[in-house]
């Protein structure tokens, strides 16, 4: 099993929960992004970049997955086709997507988008707080020990 970042948009504090979590679990973690960053020294964590453009980053994650690897993205198509591919995707604000509610996420998000278009909607969601980086911290740690526990 693998960690995957959809790194671009990633908040720098879900970065270091999850450098923390590739040194203790003994996970590969891989940051995918369009930008260069900066990762720790450590055999567990690297970053690739990636060309810019239009889901160039999602599709690159994608090809790279494997089933029962999990993706931390914030994009709800990205994480629709990791469950389609067999594998899990993490929210940055700790929502565990699944097979139950990934459609229903991308057809709100679809809605939301189309009202936002037509000037009926404005704004996005709400900003990023201490309850978010909580409740990712809670259900990455959560993820990784049934991982370990599973033979």
């Amino acid at each position: 099993m693998r960690i995957w970042v959809d790194a671009d948009a990633c908040p720098q504090v879900i970065k270091d929960i999850l450098f923390r979590a590739a040194e203790r679990a003994k996970v590969l973690t891989t940051l995918v992004a369009n930008t260069t960053l900066r990762v720790p020294a450590s055999a567990f964590i690297t970053s690739v970049r990636v060309k810019a453009g239009f889901d160039v980053a999602d599709h690159w994650i994608v090809r790279a997955l494997q089933a029962g690897d999990l993706v931390i993205t914030a994009d709800i198509p990205l994480a629709a086709e990791v469950i389609a591919r067999g594998a899990h995707a993490l929210d940055p604000r700790g929502d565990l997507y699944s097979d139950d509610n990934v459609r229903e996420r991308l057809a709100i998000r679809n809605l939301l988008q189309d009202l936002r278009a037509t000037g009926e909607l404005i704004g996005g969601p709400a900003p990023f707080g201490p309850g978010d980086r909580q409740r990712f911290a809670n259900h990455l740690d959560h993820f990784l020990t049934q991982r370990r526990s599973t033979p």
